[in-house]
């Protein structure tokens, strides 16, 4: 191994101390899906990017969905998916399969993973601890839920044992009925009722582009009023829309920064906490 690349790599570390400085104590979400999840080396980077930040101090919580696993599932089932402005429409057997994928088989298979790395994980869902209680969003969508309230003492007791909270978007409400929920929104209301420091959406994408055909018009950084103004105009369509308002919606809820970045590429979530470049966008107050 050369001195160049050494001292490359020493650069790198330097950079990083003020960036761990600043997250150090404090409470950072991420919202893990898409290709990230499916692709096994993309999900290995994630998972080292996680344990590597509780291990310098930082608050992490890893929130999870899992769209294209209960598809298959389903599909498997002989059991129709079907989706109304991008929820599931979620009957009692659509739960049972949710649940038992969600809250079972990519939960646990998270938490394996931080632990054959070497980290302390525990998978919970919203059932568990009453952490995430809901009431049905909309009767037309079944057990889909509307997000009440978050327990975030149960996520405080996690961490203070040296645990690393990984959850799947699953509440329940006043019955305990189980309710599918978006995990984009329950990322959103996690980090929220921590007053998070920062909340991350993992996705397919690089971000908010100024022009949507060419991925090097990506814009850095957005406020809330600069994000409304790019509604407005027609910069941010279609799909992004829900996607940005998900971000505009934590910064209001008490989140200082959120950032979408591409989950897609390696390292993503260090690259962009821990470096000046960073990769996607970011939004703030």
């Amino acid at each position: 191994m050369n001195q160049a690349t050494n001292a490359v790599r020493a650069e790198i570390l330097t950079q990083a101390i003020p960036y761990i400085k600043e997250y150090a104590g404090k409470y950072v979400v991420a919202k893990y899906g898409g290709n990230a999840m499916t692709d096994p080396e993309l999900k290995k980077s994630v998972m080292q990017d996680i344990l590597l930040l509780r291990l310098v101090g930082v608050n992490v919580i890893l929130v999870h969905g899992g769209g294209p696993d209960i598809n298959h599932m389903l599909d498997a089932l002989h059991i129709e998916s079907h989706f109304v402005n991008g929820l599931r429409v979620t009957n009692e057997d659509t739960m049972e399969v949710v649940q038992m994928v969600l809250a079972g088989k990519i939960n646990k298979g998270l938490v394996a993973e931080l632990t054959a790395l070497g980290g302390k994980a525990a998978g919970l869902c919203g059932i568990d601890g009453n952490l995430i209680h809901v009431h049905t969003k909309d009767p037309a969508l079944g057990l889909v839920g509307e997000i009440d309230a978050v327990n975030k003492g149960i996520i405080d007791n996690l961490l203070a044992g040296g645990y690393i909270p990984v959850i799947s978007s699953v509440g329940i409400d006043d019955k305990g009925q189980p309710h599918n929920i978006n995990a984009d929104t329950a990322a959103t209301e996690i980090a929220a009722a921590l007053n998070a420091e920062c909340l991350v959406f993992m996705s397919n994408i690089d971000g908010v582009l100024k022009d949507k055909d060419n991925p090097c018009s990506l814009i850095k950084s957005l406020t809330v009023e600069e994000t409304e103004a790019l509604k407005k105009d027609g910069t941010i369509a279609g799909g992004m829309i829900p996607k940005v308002d998900g971000c505009t919606d934590a910064i209001k809820g008490g989140v200082k920064k959120v950032f979408i970045i591409n989950g897609e590429i390696p390292h993503a979530l260090l690259i962009e906490l821990l470096t000046d470049e960073g990769l996607g966008t970011m939004f703030s107050a």
